[in-house]
């Protein structure tokens, strides 16, 4: 008898599915990736039910839907939407990674929790962070994810207060998160933050420099900088991309940087290893950016 396939359904809101998401699931092992581009919320509760309809309770062991796009909350709700419409026993796994949003923004928090802990501090537990650019998909998920581990995060936009103050009331109210905004337009108001940062997040749009060497010398007790653009000017000044701890110099403090490539390893194994945890489990697994931050944890370590 031939054995079923393992099919991977692939949905977005998007026009195009991410070809970098599509090769990460064939290398994981996924026997065929089929793509739905251009999914509204209201066509999920279908699709899904077609999937798992269609293969019968033991073929659904071997069936997954993976939730892309770039539009974090919309991608939870579809998540949502796609977790409601499973009919016992028919359940598959989903995973939901919207542009790699993510398990970014998982691999950058556990790269930074890791060193926190080797420099002899309680992980990110009391720690005050701030996050430029995190008013975005991968800066919003990685505010929230310190913050559900006990940090002070800080949602810092360079447009306005008012967008920061929406974005982090947003979070606060879908997943727990205790998030504030700030104002971040100027080199002033931005000194004025990094006085008392323990963190830095950068997680703005790639080629923009955030964070200047004069800005960083009012950064007295800052530990840790982390920048995920991997594109020319660094983002945080004095951090490289393959910088993994390197010292920052120039800093009073002694901080460390973790650069965009480091973060990326990171990102690319948790992204592998949830792949294949959604084939591999003997029971459907409901895969989110919780679950993302929980395997990249795991492989820092």
């Amino acid at each position: 008898m031939i054995e079923r396939p393992y099919l991977l359904h692939m949905l977005t809101a998007a026009k195009n599915l991410s070809p970098f998401d599509v090769n990460m699931a064939y290398d994981a092992g996924w026997t065929a990736c089929t793509p739905y581009i251009d999914v509204a919320l209201e066509e999920v509760r279908d699709l899904v039910q077609d999937a798992i309809f269609s293969r019968g309770p033991k073929g659904v062991k071997r069936t997954g839907v993976f939730i892309g796009g770039r539009d974090a909350h919309l991608a939870m709700d579809m998540m949502r939407t796609a977790k409601k419409a499973m009919v016992p026993p028919f359940e598959v796994s989903l995973f939901a990674d919207p542009s790699g949003a993510f398990t970014t923004a998982a691999g950058m928090v556990a790269c930074v929790e890791q060193q926190l802990k080797q420099g002899g501090e309680n992980g990110l537990e009391g720690q005050r962070i701030l996050v430029f650019g995190g008013t975005g998909p991968v800066g919003s998920i990685g505010a929230t994810l310190v913050s559900l581990a006990g940090s002070e995060a800080v949602i810092v936009s360079h447009g306005s207060q008012t967008k920061a103050d929406q974005i982090a009331e947003l979070c606060n109210q879908r997943y727990g998160s205790t998030l504030t905004g700030a104002d971040g337009s100027n080199d002033s108001l931005i000194a004025q933050l990094l006085t008392r940062a323990d963190v830095v997040f950068n997680t703005a749009k790639a080629g923009i420099q955030v964070l200047s060497k004069t800005h960083l010398q009012s950064a007295h007790r800052l530990k840790v900088a982390c920048d995920v653009n991997a594109v020319p000017p660094e983002g945080i000044e004095g951090v490289g991309v393959m910088d993994d701890a390197v010292p920052i110099a120039g800093t009073s403090s002694g901080a460390v940087g973790i650069g965009a490539l480091t973060v990326g390893n990171v990102k690319y194994h948790t992204q592998h290893l949830l792949l294949k945890q959604m084939y591999e489990s003997d029971t459907h697994e409901y895969l989110d950016f919780n679950m993302a931050f929980k395997v990249a944890r795991s492989y820092v370590t």
